[in-house]
């Protein structure tokens, strides 16, 4: 039965949470529900993709895998200008999906044969709004009460199997979730990590800020979802009575109970303002020669910035910016922008240390902006490894001023 409709997010709880009215905080879909409607949009491209792979579809009516991207971001700012509504918090929180493929596991053929694959897995338009909540991302406890429904339903979903008509006929398919919209906030938040300022700097492995800045090669994915889960209750129970810093050095910085199964990602535009953070940095440190220097002190660093601004003012048009942006990012990582630096830093070695490292930088940035690398810039994806080594290498010796633990 699909005809259920929008339903009040927070059904099943009855009083009010904090201050907001309960029953104007959250709207959201039920997940299978949605998941049907999304399917059943899908019934031609599905019938279609049968056809193409040359299968019977009369014979084809179980072994079909959805493979779904999960999402979920806070929406900032979202208060109304002058409406007499319910007080509620100014901020939102989206949570959403995107179907990314049907496979079909065949009898004769060897393994799977895809059936469906989205071709704009990143477009808004694939993207389907699940639960539209007004709480700030910070608030843990009522982000957890308004997303707890849907943990639940999924957890069910992924141990069932969902029988829909497609094409006339009933067919069986199975559901593989993967976390991998959410940003490294949302990713600490749902994994009980600690906040963006801790020492494990990583929501990927276990590194501690210093480790990692001794290490710029050698990493590995460790974290996971059961883990965290584990380091929880060793967190909370303290079974070897360690003070509160030997326990937190066993937990590696999981100090609440993860809620919901992420796999932590880093998308196109926050590597492109993580990386631009750290260039505008080095930009600064190259103009006033910190690698001569021992402990500049804060106006001397200040000028440095307002040189660099100016420079990029007049030459590139570009303003400063209280918080690094995308657009502003995107400006400032050009060879045109290396230049426009380089006439500001005084040794002819240090200004071609430079522009290696920003065009190293620019032969990997395809490969992180593309959809799909393989096919958009297979040279690029080809060459990364060596290109991500050879530029650890150079900060690592040119630039070791700025990352010597």
């Amino acid at each position: 039965c699909c005809n259920v409709g929008i339903i009040n997010g927070l059904s099943g709880w009855s009083s009010s949470l904090d201050d907001a009215p309960a029953d104007t905080i959250t709207r959201r879909f039920r997940y299978d529900v949605a998941l049907v409607s999304a399917l059943k949009d899908l019934e031609e491209d599905i019938m279609e993709g049968l056809r193409d792979s040359e299968l019977d579809d009369s014979v084809c009516t179980s072994g079909f895998s959805v493979m779904i991207k999960e999402s979920c971001d806070g929406m900032g700012d979202v208060s109304e200008k002058h409406g007499g509504g319910p007080a509620v918090p100014e901020k939102a929180v989206r949570f959403s999906f995107t179907i990314m493929s049907v496979t079909l596991v065949t009898d004769d053929k060897e393994g799977e044969v895809t059936i469906f694959t989205e071709p704009k897995p990143n477009s808004e338009l694939s993207c389907k709004p699940l639960c539209l909540t007004f709480v700030d991302e910070s608030d843990h406890e009522t982000l957890t009460a308004v997303l707890a429904p849907i943990v639940a339903e999924r957890n069910a979903m992924k141990e069932s199997k969902l029988i829909l008509s497609i094409g006339g006929l009933p067919r069986s398919f199975r559901f593989h979730f993967r976390g991998t919209g959410y940003d490294e906030k949302m990713v600490r938040e749902m994994e009980g990590l600690e906040a963006s300022g801790s020492t494990y700097v990583c929501t990927l492995c276990d590194t501690t800020r210093s480790e990692a800045s001794k290490n710029m090669v050698l990493h590995s994915i460790t974290r996971s979802h059961e883990e965290n889960l584990e380091r929880y209750e060793i967190w909370r129970k303290n079974p070897y009575s360690e003070s509160v810093d030997e326990l937190r050095d066993r937990v590696k910085g999981v100090s609440a109970k993860p809620f919901m199964e992420t796999q932590p990602t880093l998308d196109a535009l926050h590597c492109d303002i993580g990386n631009a953070t750290e260039f505008y940095k080095i930009f600064q440190d190259e103009i006033g020669e910190v690698y001569t220097k021992v402990n500049p002190s804060r106006e001397e660093r200040r000028s440095w910035r307002a040189a660099l601004d100016k420079q990029l003012r007049k030459k590139l048009r570009l303003k400063p910016v209280m918080r690094m942006n995308g657009n502003y990012a995107r400006k400032l990582m050009t060879q045109e922008a290396a230049e426009a630096v380089c006439e500001l830093v005084p040794t002819e070695e240090r200004r071609e240390a430079l522009r290696e490292l920003m065009r190293l930088y620019l032969q990997m940035k395809p490969v992180w902006r593309a959809t799909c690398p393989a096919k958009e810039c297979p040279d690029q994806l080809c060459r990364y490894s060596f290109n991500s080594q050879r530029f650890a290498d150079l900060l690592s010796s040119t630039f070791k001023y700025r990352y010597n633990g």
